[in-house]
């Protein structure tokens, strides 16, 4: 397998941690905006922090979550690390590519509370379950996205058995 040459190898690096934390970014704040949304007393502040959570997530979000994604298996893939070889290298990526699945799958109940503050349609007591899972999905995902960036910095020890074998 050829490695990229270093310039190339530092622009991935730049393009993967740029797209990284600032996923990690975005879902702080996206945090932010769903505990506002469940806790504040006025409506207006709801809506906002609802339509605002919606537009943070499809325009930020969704968008760093794919653009880390890729940079993550380009940076591998172009580097002595490789994709398989190392656990921490595995584990980061069934990380990002579980978070990136459950937030696809979790635009749908973003996209319904958004929708329903936009139209100014009361935000009732059965939209309550939705509010709560919102913030609990903001604070799993700021835990996971945390896990994965301690395992790049730490990069614990431990070649996969591919990763024996090629060595």
């Amino acid at each position: 397998m050829a490695l990229m040459p270093p310039t190339l190898r530092k622009l991935a690096l730049t393009a993967h941690v740029t797209t990284s934390v600032g996923w990690l970014g975005a879902v702080a704040a996206f945090l932010a905006l769903a505990a506002t949304g469940l806790a504040a007393d006025g409506d207006a502040t709801v809506r906002g922090a609802y339509i605002a959570a919606e537009l943070v997530t499809w325009a930020v979000i969704v968008p760093l979550a794919l653009a880390s994604l890729v940079t993550g298996v380009v940076q591998s893939l172009g580097t002595s690390w490789g994709l398989l070889r190392h656990y921490w290298v595995v584990v980061k990526l069934a990380l990002t590519v579980a978070a990136t699945a459950l937030l696809l799958l979790h635009t749908r109940p973003i996209e319904h509370l958004g929708g329903v503050a936009a139209s100014g349609a009361p935000l009732t007591a059965d939209l309550g379950g939705m509010r709560q899972q919102l913030l609990v999905d903001a604070v799993a995902a700021t835990v996971v996205l945390l896990g994965a960036t301690a395992l790049a910095i730490y990069k614990p020890r431990g070649l996969t058995r591919f990763g024996r074998r090629r060595a």
